[in-house]
Formats: structure tokens, sequence, C-alpha cells
């Protein structure tokens, strides 16, 4: 790392995302500290295995201004990944907007400038009219963080794939249980980005101070439908299904139906709404080769977690809905 980088930190590090970056950060530079922030130590127990991390027991959603400040200090930059897919917009807001704009505020009393900010392709810059709650929030929060005066740098990424990720392997898992696949937004596109090419972007925008004031996407090589991404999971897996696509006024049925069941919802209707909007690059801002990144297609990595020994990983997500985990 750079030599004026002596120590991260890293909210929403014990999630997909900050897990493998957390590992990265630590295998890159045996001398930099990395903390991560959680409501749970249990839940990121496994980052106890990387020495330079540190844990804390904080909420940052419901930490104010003062004490997020006293979490920022004695960093040198801070990485922000906490999101949310699902909720109301007060939900919505509360992660994407308030968050942003508190943590902006902490890292100005603090004393740190640098910030890494993890957004979503389908953003368009000061779009307040975005299909979802989830799109026009992040829209929102990332426009404040931008006008913040802070050394920002924002990476927009697609919809991530890796060994833990919670879409191939729940879908997955449901082939392996049902006889068919009704699928909503079956004709939503994407280009899915490997966790580890993103985690990989982060690490490269901390090195490297000419990214700040950059929105940089993350994207696969490859521009993929939902139902191709589907039917890849079932073929990887050894389960493939027929799928059969579900028409708009039929999927909105479904997706009430599923907010209705405990824990958090397979598909809700702001997922479909926010699926109006094509999860893809849009080709005008920089992406992954400006940072000198090759990203893998889906084809390299999904078939050695979806079929290979660490294929009950894709029933965490399901074991997580179910509140066991």
């Amino acid at each position: 790392m750079t030599a004026f980088l002596r120590s991260v930190l890293v909210t929403g590090g014990s999630g997909f995302v900050g897990r493998v970056l957390a590992e990265r950060l630590a295998r890159r530079d045996a001398a930099l500290r990395i903390t991560v922030p959680t409501r749970r130590l249990m839940r990121a127990s496994a980052l106890t295995a990387l020495p330079t991390v540190t844990l804390i027991e904080a909420d940052v959603l419901r930490a104010d201004e003062a004490a997020l400040a006293t979490l920022v200090a004695g960093h040198d930059a801070v990485v922000h990944l906490v999101a949310v897919l699902h909720g109301d917009e007060a939900r919505f807001r509360q992660v994407h907007v308030e968050l942003p704009r508190r943590l902006a505020a902490a890292c100005q009393v603090a004393g740190v400038r640098r910030l890494i900010h993890v957004s979503a392709l389908g953003i368009v810059d000061g779009a307040r009219d975005a299909p979802s709650m989830y799109l026009r929030s992040k829209a929102e929060g990332e426009a404040l963080l931008r006008a913040s005066g802070l050394d920002v740098t924002v990476l927009r990424p697609s919809v991530m794939f890796g060994a833990r990720d919670k879409l191939l392997n729940t879908f997955a898992t449901l082939q392996a249980l049902l006889p068919v696949v009704p699928l909503a937004a079956a004709d939503a596109q994407f280009q899915p980005v490997w966790v580890e090419d993103v985690a990989e972007a982060i690490l490269r925008c901390l090195e490297r101070p000419t990214t700040i004031g950059q929105v940089i996407e993350c994207a696969g090589p490859d521009l993929m439908t939902l139902r191709e991404l589907v039917q890849r999971a079932g073929e990887w897996s050894g389960h493939p299904r027929p799928i059969i696509a579900l028409p708009a006024a039929l999927a909105r049925v479904q997706a009430a139906l599923m907010a209705l069941a405990p824990g958090e919802p397979l598909m809700s209707k702001d997922n479909l709404d926010s699926m109006r909007v094509p999860n893809v690059a849009s080709g005008t801002l920089p992406g992954l080769a400006a940072l000198g990144i090759v990203p893998a297609s889906l084809a390299q990595v999904g078939p050695t977690y979806l079929g290979g020994d660490d294929g009950c990983a894709r029933y965490e997500p399901l074991r997580a809905r179910a509140r066991r985990g």
C-alpha cells in the first residue's frame, strides 16, 4: 500500500464484499491496520483469523455523528460498504442516505478525507425519478458523498458473484428443491462481476490518489439476462430445471406473497422496479480496465463453487432467511 495509508475503517466489513476485501488488504500489507465495526461480533468471527483486523462491536446505522467521528478517528481512509436490497422507503433512506450523510460529517470532524464508496450500477447522476426506492436512495446518498468535499471515489458494481453469494447460490438451491422455476423479470439485464475483482478495485483505488473524484463502473465481461443467470446456476449445481418467465402482473403478485414470508424476501416489488433499469455498464465512465483489472467471467468462476466442494455455501442464504445464522 502507499506509505501514507496505515489504517482503514471498513463499514459493512463483515458482509460479502467486506470479508473478501479484508483478506486482500491483510495479504497486501501486513502493516496495514484494518478496523471492522459490526453489530454482532459472532457474525464477523471469520475475520479474527486475519491478524491485522480489529473487530469493534458498533451499530453504525444507529450511531450519531459524534459516535461515528470517534469510530473514524485515527484512520487514514474509510471504505463504505453498507447497503440493503429490501425494505420500505424509511429503511432505504436510513441506510443509503442518512448514514452516508452522517458518515461524511464524521469524516470532516475526524479529519479523515479519503473515502471509497461502493454504490451500484443503474445509478444515474442527479436522477430523482428512478423507478425503485433502492435506486433513488442509492443515487441520493452517492450524490451527498460526492458533494461532501472529501476525497471520494465511487465504485458502481453490477450484481456480484462468488463462493458465498446470495443470488446464484439461492437459485441453485431452489432448483435442487423445485421441479420448475417461476421467474419474475426474466429478461432483466446484468453484467455480473466477480466479488474478488470488486475487492481488488477497492484496494487499487486506496493505493491510487489519482482515482479521487472518479466514478468507476465494475462490470464483468458478459451481458446476461436473469434467465441466463438462473440457468447457469442450475446447470453448474447439477440441478437444471425448466424456467417459466412470469408476466409482469403475476410477477408482482409473486413478489407481494414473498414479502409475507418470514425473513428477508427472495424478491420484492422494489427489486422488480430496480430491474427495469439495465444493470450494465454505461460505457461512458471508466471501468475495471482503468485500474488494470481484467474481470473474470461467470463461466470461469461459477462452476468452481456451485458444483464444487464449497457447494454447501449455496444453502447459507436460506439459512440466514430462516434466522439460523
